[in-house]
């Protein structure tokens, strides 16, 4: 009988911080600095609305970051502004 993994692991970690490199060095900055500092605040549900912003493409993930498209789902859309939130930009 295999445990179960809790959601938000080391394991969860270490793969959403894969997923977050993307093709766009911008998108790479905003997703990482979400996963580093806000990664340990998410239950499973948010999670899996993250997994599920990660499967977007670049370019409509861009749009909802920097605000030129709202998603139609309301759990994205509000974990959109939980990352867009998290980011401070290098000065």
């Amino acid at each position: 009988m295999s445990a179960e993994r809790e959601p938000g692991g080391a394991e969860d970690l270490a793969r959403l911080r894969w997923r977050c490199r993307r093709g766009m060095r911008e998108l790479d900055a905003v997703l990482q600095s979400f996963v580093q500092t806000a990664f340990a605040e998410l239950g499973g549900p948010d999670i899996a609305c993250f997994e599920r912003i990660l499967e977007l493409p670049d370019p409509e993930l861009f749009a909802y970051v920097t605000r030129r498209s709202v998603p139609a789902d309301p759990d994205i859309a509000r974990l959109i502004e939980r990352i867009r939130s998290s980011h401070r930009p290098a000065t």
